[in-house]
């Protein structure tokens, strides 16, 4: 059931039966905002967060920073984290950083259609280094969630599934009981908020059928690898 922050607020105080003399809208929004980031990054990556962009490279440019390359993203939400990158007729390796300045020294240049790649805090660095401005690449990647909680305006739905709006609410009911010094109702509606979330977040970060995880496999590319197969941080993309 989708539910708007007022919505949240409401069933809160209801349930509780308290008014806004006793927790204020702006206390309940930063509870629900504090449950939104706990649902957020309780999954690595959530597949509701996937996102395709393209961006242009520059010649004689290696490195692009991830708010760069989500420019585009909806929202201004930006990239959280890179999957896999292409270009039109390739699939980029990605290589660790230590392995690209052992295989690409600083002191030796060379440009051409990239076909490897690294990240490094929050950066792409393409090698060899793009010898075209007119170059495109597509990123698949998880994208960050448009905030939710403090200077939400009341009709706001946080941006998660219909399915955790309710589990959103949960735990906002638990931090209101403890405002409450009710520590007691508090734990109970926390270990409900555990409960709901893992049973819903199990329809989405399971892995389905057709994508099985291999164990004891070695690939030489994140996308052999699974990152770019395997979407779901709790049981594909792992290497053993």
């Amino acid at each position: 059931m989708a539910m708007t922050i007022k919505q949240m607020r409401d069933q809160i105080r209801s349930v509780i039966d308290i008014d806004s003399t006793d927790v204020s809208d702006a206390v309940l929004d930063v509870m629900l905002g504090q449950g939104f980031d706990t649902i957020v990054f309780s999954e690595k990556r959530w597949p509701f967060f996937e996102t395709t962009t393209t961006f242009t490279t520059t010649s004689g440019e290696k490195d692009y920073t991830f708010a760069y390359i989500g420019a585009d993203i909806i929202q201004g939400t930006g990239l959280r984290e890179v999957a896999a990158i292409r270009t039109n007729d390739h699939v980029l390796t990605y290589i660790g950083r230590d392995t690209a300045e052992f295989s690409h020294p600083l002191d030796v240049s060379s440009s051409g259609e990239p076909w490897e790649y690294s990240i490094w805090n929050d950066t792409v660095r393409f090698y060899p280094t793009p010898d075209s401005s007119t170059l495109t690449v597509t990123v698949r990647a998880i994208r960050n969630p448009t905030a939710f909680g403090v200077g939400t305006d009341d009709n706001t739905e946080p941006d998660l599934p219909d399915a955790f709006h309710p589990i959103l609410a949960t735990y906002g009911l638990a931090k209101a009981y403890l405002q409450q010094e009710d520590p007691l109702m508090a734990s109970q509606y926390m270990q409900q908020f555990q409960i709901e979330l893992d049973n819903v977040a199990r329809r989405y970060a399971d892995t389905p059928a057709p994508q099985p995880m291999v164990a004891n496999s070695r690939t030489n590319t994140r996308y052999l690898a699974g990152y770019g197969a395997l979407r779901y941080a709790s049981t594909g993309g792992i290497v053993w």
